[in-house]
């Protein structure tokens, strides 16, 4: 979505210690051991990226505007058009849908294609979304993890 504030100071994504990304990331196979934030350069070496819909940090994701929103979705499909990568994950749906204006999307793979790019929306790995825990969060990473395989 867009950086926090610990995102923010520290320079490396999902950097709250609360925040389950690092550990679903690792439960669903993408990675072979857990990572750290500040290893997050690791991912590439993985054949991943990562990069954020807004640059813009906030202390809560509520804080961007919609036009914030859809901007960072131009943006973002202009970076996927040039680097054309097979698949295009949005770590939280909420976000897919106001970067995207879809707003029936749901958690999975989206019919929305960008260029020959496929798009999935993955729960958002905050404490804040405690309706999905790490365990089904990573169930749907992997499943993203086994399409994309």
């Amino acid at each position: 979505m867009n950086p926090g504030l610990m995102t923010a100071a520290t320079g490396h994504h999902f950097a709250r210690p609360g925040n389950r990304f690092w550990p679903v990331l690792h439960l669903s196979g993408f990675t072979p051991r857990l990572l750290k934030p500040a290893e997050q350069g690791e991912l590439l070496s993985y054949g991943l990226g990562i990069t954020n819909v807004v640059a813009q940090a906030t202390a809560r994701a509520d804080e961007l505007s919609a036009e914030e929103y859809r901007e960072g979705g131009r943006l973002l499909a202009a970076k996927v058009t040039r680097l054309r990568p097979r698949w295009l994950a949005i770590v939280g749906v909420t976000a897919y849908r106001a970067a995207f204006d879809d707003r029936k999307a749901q958690v999975g793979p989206q019919e929305r294609l960008i260029g020959d790019t496929r798009v999935w929306a993955l729960p958002n790995p905050s404490g804040l979304n405690a309706h999905w825990t790490a365990a089904t969060m990573a169930e749907e990473f992997g499943r993203l993890r086994e399409a994309a395989s």
